[in-house]
């Protein structure tokens, strides 16, 4: 009979290889060597999944430490700081309600039910509670229990959100987190202890708060604050639908499926969409200028296209001609494309694109004079020849693309003669009160669908560039987002329980040796939690079509 081995091999990325016992934690390894970083190591990532540092490694493999400037790394501090956030609620205010909402001024929006409206001094209460805990160095302490037992704790807790969304778990077992006497479930992993969570804020902003926390970027510090007046009536105004639709979370979607309700309900979501859109085409034609340039800007996977299609619709019912035309006909040929700093192809800056010509023919056209439009292959890389293109003095343009709101892409436009919209998918349909989904999570996996059924790229292919994406979108789109005459929310409550038929078995080859496996494994842990949607219920107008197929446009 074989004797079972009782040690591992472990790769540790610049340390080499390593004997260890087998149940060995990455936190026992860190211990172990001269681990060198400006930033704290606060999770790992062995054999290319996101572990806790407490967790027991079983099998050999490599090992790569999570520092809080990576962003795995700082996802990590974020979701602890939830739970030290979450705990101090309860012991401060004992039954007030905490809804962890989205995104915002670089944190996170929060309410806080306190069966009234909430004052400066409560958030100096709860801060003063909130980095107690954390100076305790109290540890998080994971536990496997059934799910069973699970309803019946957050059930007696009054946690129905949570009750409501577990209901739906196929999985018999799942992992809940307890500090100190509070249990809680989370998605994601959670750091060794609160001691490693020390630089947070919040920030009065009624009728909630922002919860402040340093950007992996430069995790030293809480970035400056910038209020976002726009995006909080975005997210208000989903709010508002979501109260329309009945639905709040993951639990009250499902719900509806199970029901046989979604038809309806999906149809009330597009109505919505083209009443908002509606009410866009009546700003521009009520503008006392009437702008000669709709220009629309917003980040990979919002849906642009189709939005400038059906407000293009909507601008005719107004009675304003108009002809689209897409800043991707303007890239420059891929060899003389501007490299980043790694070496790659830049293709998310501004000046990939042929800003000279550009403007040279947005002058051309406002003037009436008639210009060769360049065709764009994204295959070849290359200009595949032109268009005749003319702007009649009764029309009006509409402008899309990525950097349409970059005040350098248009330098030669002045500014009354354009009218701006920034377009984006932000869904604020959390899994429950204190699990919210990332803005970018609609985008990402939009864009996954969609490059498998256009380009012929993988997910994996798409998880890789997403870190470029995001930089361009950080640099070149989201300062200039706030400067929008309007914004406009892409996202469809609906939507995910139909992309994941689509994005599921993609993510699903998104193999354990390559980095992309982690991201793959977070983003089908994400999609189970939803029920499925037929794609045949989705309208052939919808903008969710732009990534599906079938859409009635043609792109």
């Amino acid at each position: 009979m074989a004797k079972t081995s009782t040690s591992i091999k472990v790769e540790v990325e610049g340390h080499g290889e390593m004997t260890v016992p087998m149940g060995t934690t990455a936190l026992e390894i860190l211990k172990q060597i001269d681990f060198k970083s400006e930033y704290t190591a606060i999770a790992a990532r062995f054999n290319n999944k996101v572990r806790e540092l407490k967790s027991p490694l079983e099998g050999h493999g490599s090992l790569v430490f999570l520092t809080l400037d990576t962003s795995d790394g700082m996802s990590v501090y974020r979701r602890s700081l939830a739970f030290i956030l979450i705990r101090a609620t309860r012991e401060v205010y004992d039954e007030a309600k905490l809804c962890i909402r989205h995104s915002l001024s670089k944190g996170y929006y929060c309410e806080l039910d306190l069966g009234r409206p909430i004052e400066p001094g409560d958030l100096e209460r709860l801060e003063e509670r909130m980095r107690d805990i954390a100076e305790a160095d109290e540890p998080f302490v994971r536990k496997e229990i059934e799910v069973a037992e699970a309803l019946k704790i957050f059930e007696q807790d009054g946690q129905m959100d949570k009750v409501n969304v577990l209901k739906y778990r196929s999985e018999p077992m799942v992992s809940v987190y307890q500090l100190g006497e509070f249990v809680d479930y989370f998605y994601g992993c959670l750091a060794p202890s609160t001691g490693y969570i020390n630089l947070f804020g919040l920030r009065y902003y009624p009728p909630g708060f922002i919860l402040q926390f340093p950007l992996y970027e430069d995790p030293s510090r809480i970035p400056e604050w910038e209020e976002q007046k726009k995006m909080a009536e975005v997210f208000r105004e989903y709010v508002r639908w979501g109260q329309i639709l009945g639905v709040s979370n993951v639990g009250d979607v499902n719900a509806l499926v199970e029901r046989g309700e979604a038809r309806r309900r999906l149809r009330v979501a597009e109505a919505l969409h083209e009443k908002k859109i509606a009410r866009i085409a009546d700003m521009i034609a009520e503008k006392l200028t009437p702008p000669r340039i709709v220009m629309i800007s917003g980040p990979s996977g919002s849906g642009k296209t189709t939005f400038s299609k059906r407000l293009a619709i909507q601008m005719s019912v107004n009675g304003m001609m108009n002809v689209t035309l897409s800043l991707d006909n303007y890239f420059l040929d891929r060899e003389v494309t501007p490299r980043d700093e790694t070496g790659e192809y830049d293709f998310e800056a501004p000046e990939a694109l042929d800003l000279d010509l550009l403007n040279a023919q947005l002058t051309d056209l406002v003037a009436g004079r008639e210009v060769n439009i360049p065709r764009f292959s994204f295959k070849s890389g290359k200009r595949t020849g032109s268009r005749k293109f003319r702007l009649e003095p009764n029309q009006t343009l509409i402008l899309e693309g990525i950097h349409a709101l970059n005040p350098i892409v248009t330098p030669a436009i002045p500014s009354i003669m354009k009218f701006e919209v920034y377009v984006s998918a932000l869904s604020q349909l959390n899994i429950d009160n204190h699990n919210r989904v990332p803005t970018t999570d609609t985008r990402k996996l939009r864009r996954i669908v969609r490059d498998h059924l256009f380009r012929g790229y993988g997910a994996m292919d798409t998880l890789s560039r997403w870190s470029s994406i995001r930089r361009g979108e950080d640099l070149y789109i989201f300062p200039y987002q706030e400067e929008a005459d309007v914004m406009f929310n892409s996202s469809l409550m609906y939507e995910l329980c139909v992309l994941k038929g689509f994005a599921e078995e993609l993510l699903a080859k998104v193999t354990s040796d390559v980095p992309e496996y982690a991201e793959a494994r977070r983003l089908l842990r994400f999609l189970s939690y939803f029920l499925r949607i037929p794609a045949r219920e989705v309208p052939r107008n919808s903008i969710l079509r732009e990534f599906i197929g079938g859409s009635l446009f043609k792109y």
